[in-house]
């Protein structure tokens, strides 16, 4: 079709996270064959310079890598771009000024995530690697919405978020369960009524245990929501109002 919309996926970041990218936007498509699916194209390229490092001025600037990525996407014939990374989006500015494709915001599609559960402006967590927390990316998004944004502590950060998220690199997400969830508790009990992953590995290890007591949002769900409203609006919007 002449005006079909092709997404670019710029993952790699880590690959099982972006894998799950793919899985959610297949499954939140409303669909009844093949032919109802958004095209996408997956570059998935795990050689990008660590985020959380470079921003701690421990390791190399991945912005040339993510460039390299957004230019494939887009010679590719994509109409748009997500990345299932959060932390990558402390770069955004600089991918948004290489390239012609609109990037869509992690950060806005977890404000609507937010919306869509019916957590308005209030109290709530937000759980992320140490560089997207010190970035404030979802800090300054959420509360330019109305929302009072905690964070874990340091020691927090250091005992359960940290240890967690480098488990579900590890391929180890059975194991990440206990230490996120332990977290992600720690912020409910100081008034969180939600508690947003901020970080792709973080829904991966929250959904290997038992489900937690309060809401939780997704930011791979979320993002997946969001291509497919830029790509489909016409399936969302009819299978929301049914």
């Amino acid at each position: 079709m002449a005006d079909e919309k092709i997404l670019g996926v710029l993952g790699g970041m880590g690959p099982l996270a972006s894998a799950e990218f793919m899985r959610q936007l297949t499954l939140l498509t409303p669909s009844e064959r093949d032919q109802d699916h958004i095209p996408a194209i997956l570059w998935s390229d795990p050689r990008i310079p660590d985020r959380n490092a470079a921003r701690q001025g421990r390791g190399p600037d991945p912005l040339p890598a993510l460039l390299r990525g957004t230019r494939g996407l887009e010679a590719a014939g994509c109409g748009a771009i997500a990345i299932p990374c959060n932390t990558a989006h402390g770069w955004i500015d600089g991918m948004r000024a290489a390239t012609r494709l609109p990037i869509l915001h992690i950060v806005d599609a977890a404000a609507d995530a937010l919306r869509a559960q019916g957590i308005g402006p209030g109290p709530i967590g937000v759980m992320g690697t140490a560089a997207t927390l010190a970035m404030g990316l979802y800090q300054d998004g959420l509360r330019a919405g109305g929302w009072d944004v905690s964070i874990p502590t340091e020691e927090e950060m250091a005992r359960w978020v940290t240890p967690g998220i480098a488990l579900v690199k590890a391929n180890r997400v059975a194991d990440s369960h206990a230490p996120l969830a332990e977290a992600a508790k720690a912020l409910a009990a100081r008034g969180a009524r939600a508690v947003v992953l901020g970080c792709t590995e973080i829904p991966l290890g929250i959904a290997a245990g038992p489900a937690l007591p309060f809401p939780v949002i997704d930011t791979i769900a979320a993002l997946a929501l969001a291509s497919i409203r830029w790509a489909r609006p016409d399936i969302l919007a009819k299978a929301e109002a049914a």
